[in-house]
C-alpha cells in the first residue's frame, strides 16, 4: 500500500479521497488487494514518517497531502525492490489443493466446477475492464497490469479445465 500511496501523490498533492479515486482508475482494487479504507491511516503514518507533508489541513487529519524528498525516496527503493523481488504469490487455494484428498469425488468435483465458472468470469471481466481502460486513454502500463492479472487467471483455469477429467477419472487425488 505504501508503495501505491507514495506513487499516486508524486502526481501532485492530494487527499485521502483523491488517492482512492486515482487507485480506482487504476483498477489496484483488482490487482493489488487494496484496502480503501487504509488510505488515510497510511497517509498519516507516512506524514509522521517525514514520507508525506500535509499541505492542507483538513478536519479529523483528512488533509492534502504532498510527497517529500524522503518519500521519493522510499518510493524509488521499494519500487527498485519490487522489480527484482521475486516472492510466491499467496493464494489460499493452494492451501485447499494441498487437501484436496479430505473432500469426496463430487464435492471435489462440484468446488472444481464452481472454481472454473468463477474464473471464467475473471478473465473475461478482465477483458471488459481492460477495454474499457483503453477507451478512456489509461496508459499502456496499466493496461499491461491487467494482462498479467488476466493472465494468471487463465492459468488457473487451463489448470482446473485440465483437472476436471483426472478427478473423474480417479487420477487425482
Amino acid at each position: 500500500m505504501r508503495v501505491l500511496i507514495l506513487g499516486v501523490l508524486l502526481n501532485g498533492p492530494m487527499n485521502g479521497y483523491g488517492v482512492r479515486r486515482r487507485l480506482e482508475g487504476m483498477s489496484a482494487d483488482v490487482w493489488a488487494s487494496v484496502a480503501y479504507g487504509s488510505i488515510y491511516h497510511g497517509l498519516g503514518k507516512m506524514a509522521d514518517e517525514g514520507l508525506l507533508e500535509i499541505v492542507e489541513a483538513g478536519k479529523g487529519g483528512k488533509g492534502v497531502y504532498a510527497i517529500t524528498e524522503a518519500g521519493r525516496e522510499e518510493f524509488q527503493r521499494l519500487l527498485l525492490k519490487a522489480w527484482h523481488e521475486v516472492r510466491p504469490i499467496i493464494d489460499p487455494f493452494q492451501v485447499a489443493l494441498t487437501f484436496m484428498d479430505k473432500l469426496e469425488k463430487q464435492e471435489l468435483l462440484s468446488a472444481l466446477h464452481g472454481r472454473m465458472a468463477q474464473l471464467k468470469m475473471g478473465v473475461e471481466t478482465m477483458g471488459h475492464i481492460m477495454d474499457v481502460k483503453h477507451h478512456h486513454g489509461a496508459p499502456g502500463h496499466i493496461r499491461e497490469n491487467l494482462l498479467l492479472t488476466r493472465a494468471m487467471l487463465q492459468a488457473q483455469l487451463d489448470w482446473v479445465e485440465k483437472a476436471i477429467p483426472r478427478v473423474e477419472a480417479d487420477e487425482l487425488p
